[in-house]
């Protein structure tokens, strides 16, 4: 089973909150793969390993609608959202990291911490330096951290992971896979669980909205 997240998303960033919180013996059960916007380098590297990237920009309308949409929905979780604002985002950063942090066991608890820097404390986690910052309180390499976008073993991991979305037909986050079945937006979690076979207590209204980015 897999969970394809992004930590751009607020709708990652609710997801993992929702699976870490209701579901977490599910949570350890899944792998856990990073889909992010990639640079112009990235998507060349992707072209030449024969993968493509399927997510398209959203249009202005939606990223408007989603400013509401996820405050209500952090609200209703007792969460007050800041918004971020990105300058020249380098995503490779946070992402490729992870994966150092996932090496290390603590990849959950990385994808945790950045979700809370950006979303709830308007944070750059495209900042090398904040990503450093994270990974000190994991008790994680900060030098191995502050160079993982330019590593290039990691790059090539993060290609990979790409690559698996790709051939999963990811579109947008988040999105779960369980055998054949997928699962898209924040409030197809509890389907996810079923169909994982896990036990599904009453808990957020439903939205009209799937809560995904893409």
């Amino acid at each position: 089973m897999k969970f394809y997240f992004n930590l751009r998303s607020p709708y990652s960033w609710l997801t993992v909150h929702d699976l870490l919180a209701r579901h977490p013996g599910l949570a350890r059960r899944l792998e856990w793969i990073p889909f992010w916007d990639p640079e112009e380098a990235t998507l060349r590297e992707l072209d030449a390993a024969g993968g493509r990237f399927g997510y398209t920009a959203m249009s202005k309308a939606k990223h408007l609608y989603i400013l509401q949409d996820v405050r209500r929905l952090a609200r209703a979780r007792g969460l007050e959202p800041r918004w971020p604002l990105d300058r020249g985002p380098r995503w490779e950063v946070p992402h490729l990291a992870y994966l150092i942090a996932a090496d290390h066991g603590a990849g959950q608890e990385f994808a945790v911490r950045a979700g809370e820097l950006r979303w709830q404390q308007g944070a750059d986690i495209c900042d090398p330096q904040v990503v450093a910052e994270l990974g000190r309180s994991l008790g994680l390499d900060e030098a191995g951290l502050i160079a993982a976008a330019d590593d290039p073993k990691l790059r090539e991991r993060g290609i990979d992971a790409l690559r698996s979305a790709d051939r999963d037909g990811v579109f947008g986050v988040p999105f779960l896979v369980h055998g054949r079945e997928k699962f898209w937006g924040l409030d197809r979690l509890d389907s996810f669980a079923e169909s994982a076979g896990e036990p599904v207590a009453g808990g957020y209204p439903p939205e009209d909205h799937p809560g995904g980015c893409g």
